[in-house]
């Protein structure tokens, strides 16, 4: 018993001693500018044999082309050797290179990713942007339901204090971490100026999907209210002193102020009339539509991809990206809108709905949006009921 007992000691002072023989060195870094995987390796004292391990473990499981700057990645090395390497570009796209024997394996890291359908509730004090991160939610999600109300609603002009939105969205969720939003199912908005606004997302039998109101009614309208997603006007249609002219003149359109990039829809389906240098416009695209109307998008910094004179372009493509170019004093875009031949104010004008749900699809439709409501409200209900009763009145 004892020479057991002897035995096991010796036994584990074996393995500490083993252990404390094992150093660990964990290195963190990230791709610098003019910097390519295999420079950052070598400068983060990698020798040159496991470099070359590393990138010949990646070879058809990462393309290099894609490393960008400011990418992470760690070496985890054992007693002067590689054990492990990882490469991190975003929450769902890694790679790593693991020790296996004598040799190293490359893989890409399969993450778990769920899809959550859950509502997202905003109250609105300032703009939608302070709404989103005020309700904990990622700012993307505005530009979401900006994109769903953009038949409706200028989320710059429009919006005013006290308003709320509601939407019933995916969410793509990975270890609790909001990963990117899907599809908006439903929304809501209730607007001081604007009123109460209420969609529904529908699959056509076709494969695309609309959005329509409660009756089966379109959401969507043959024109946007904007052609950018967010914007201030900086200058309103009609008389005004130019600022480079110095003289009072006709301003025949209306100035978004915007940085340099911003992209710029098309406010309805049409062809390009034309997209070039405009001399005092400077780049410019325009647009003919249906019933005798046309736009006109100036200042651009550049075209839309396959923007050229003839082309069709559907609503919401993006045209362009906003600039300074031609007779401007600053970044913006000079937006324009012609109703046969003569200029209109784009602000004032009142546009048709697109054609309504088929009636043979209404039925499906006032099912599904009736279940979608439902999920809507359920957050509503569930907070009223969650309210502590009045004291009894005495």
């Amino acid at each position: 018993m004892k020479t057991a007992s002897l035995l096991c000691l010796a036994a584990l002072a074996a393995a500490s001693t083993s252990e404390a023989a094992t150093q660990y060195d964990i290195k963190n870094r990230r791709i610098e500018p003019r910097q390519t995987l295999a420079g950052a390796l070598h400068d983060a004292a990698l020798p040159d044999a496991q470099v070359e391990a590393v990138i010949a473990a990646l070879e058809g499981v990462f393309d290099f082309r894609k490393s960008r700057v400011g990418d992470q990645f760690r070496l985890v090395m054992r007693n002067g050797e590689l054990d492990f390497f990882d490469y991190r570009q975003s929450t769902v796209d890694e790679w790593q290179v693991r020790r296996d024997g004598e040799k190293y394996v490359g893989s890409k890291r399969s993450i778990e990713v769920e899809k959550q359908v859950s509502v997202v509730s905003l109250e609105i004090n300032t703009s939608l942007y302070e709404a989103t991160l005020a309700a904990g939610e990622d700012p993307s999600i505005g530009l979401v339901l900006s994109d769903v109300f953009a038949w409706d609603i200028d989320f710059y002009r429009d919006v005013r204090k006290g308003d709320r939105a509601k939407a019933l969205v995916e969410k793509f969720v990975s270890k609790g971490r909001v990963l990117r939003y899907g599809e908006v199912l439903a929304a809501t908005y209730e607007g001081g100026l604007v009123g109460n606004k209420r969609v529904f997302r529908y699959l056509l039998p076709n494969g695309e999907a609309n959005f329509f109101q409660e009756d089966g009614a379109s959401a969507k309208k043959t024109f946007l209210k904007s052609p950018l997603k967010y914007a201030h006007v900086t200058s309103s249609f009609g008389s005004r002193f130019h600022p480079v002219l110095q003289y009072v003149k006709n301003h025949n359109g209306v100035d978004y102020g915007t940085p340099i990039g911003t992209p710029v829809w098309a406010v309805a389906d049409g062809t390009v009339v034309s997209a070039g240098n405009a001399g005092a416009a400077g780049n410019m695209v325009v647009l003919r539509h249906s019933n005798g109307m046309e736009t006109q998008y100036m200042h651009l910094s550049r075209f839309g991809d396959g923007v050229r004179n003839g082309t069709r372009v559907r609503q919401k493509q993006v045209i362009a990206y906003s600039g300074n170019t031609g007779r401007s004093t600053g970044p913006h875009l000079h937006f324009g809108l012609k109703r046969n031949g003569a200029y209109a104010n784009p602000l004032t004008q009142k546009f048709p709905r697109a054609d309504p749900l088929p009636k043979e699809l209404t039925g499906d439709f006032l099912a599904k949006a009736h279940d979608m409501a439902q999920q809507l409200d359920a957050v509503s209900v569930a907070a009223v009921a969650g309210q502590a009763a009045p004291p009894p009145a005495k």
